[in-house]
């Protein structure tokens, strides 16, 4: 008899908080009989997976080659043709900035069924976390999302069309920032952006372990060092006393409306 192929599930853990798992991502782990996950998905998670769960960190940390993709790749494609239940758990969202585009490819070439379930990503994790919006209509109409890494050290925003991305009326969002703020700013300063933007770094944000400091655009050289994961935000959304002082103006608006009625 011919073993039926099992689906895998493309599975987002979220910024690390088990409460902010989706349920469905929870209801995955548990029925899993392997589950490959990054190295950034907390112990706390993993707990969730039965004792009968195969579980291995298929991560590849701070530059680590301990696995490759092309294995992670097989390992998923050989549990499935087994019948096996297999997740493959990403940190956060695994459509951002993760290789799910490569894992996607590598489960339609062999045929292999497969479901994506989206985790909260890092940025909104963060935001979250600070008490601010990513967006607001007065100000900031748009997110844009870009990662600092880059495969060559010396230049790790290169790649990057700043004078595209950095708009007054957006919250940027920078994953993986590394700690090459010096040329950050440089990049952004030279794009237009005002030296006076807000600007937060957050690492491992929802956790006990979370780190933040803030600064402005001016001054993001002199952000300390943080663990990874960690995102930076910059934009106007981000400003804690100008949001107050809307606030206060709003409010004294409506109580000239109210006492006119």
């Amino acid at each position: 008899m011919t073993q039926d192929v099992e689906k895998v599930s493309l599975v987002g853990a979220g910024p690390g908080d088990p409460d902010l798992l989706t349920v469905k991502a929870q209801r995955l782990v548990r029925e899993a009989h392997v589950l490959l996950h990054d190295d950034l998905v907390p112990a706390v998670i993993l707990a969730l997976a039965t004792a009968r769960c195969e579980i291995a960190n298929v991560g590849k940390r701070c530059g680590s080659k301990g696995i490759t993709q092309a294995e992670i790749n097989e390992r998923m494609v050989e549990a499935a043709r087994r019948g096996l239940r297999v997740v493959r758990l990403h940190g956060g969202d695994p459509a951002v900035f993760g290789r799910l585009g490569e894992e996607i490819d590598a489960l339609e070439a062999a045929g292999i069924p497969f479901e994506i379930v989206p985790g909260v990503t890092a940025g909104s994790a963060a935001a979250a976390s600070l008490g601010v919006s990513l967006t607001d209509r007065r100000k900031s109409s748009r997110v844009i999302i870009v990662s600092g890494h880059r495969a060559t050290k010396a230049a790790p925003f290169a790649a990057t069309d700043w004078k595209e991305v950095a708009r007054e009326d957006a919250t940027l969002v920078v994953y993986m920032p590394g700690n090459n703020f010096m040329r950050l700013r440089e990049e952004l300063l030279g794009a237009g952006l005002s030296p006076e933007t807000p600007a937060v770094m957050v690492s491992h944000a929802t956790m006990p372990a979370e780190q933040r400091a803030a600064a402005t655009l001016a001054t993001i050289h002199l952000l300390p060092h943080m663990d990874s994961p960690a995102v930076l935000l910059l934009g106007r959304s981000l400003d804690c006393r100008q949001r107050k002082q809307d606030a206060r103006l709003a409010w004294k608006e409506a109580e000239l409306i109210l006492s006119s009625l």
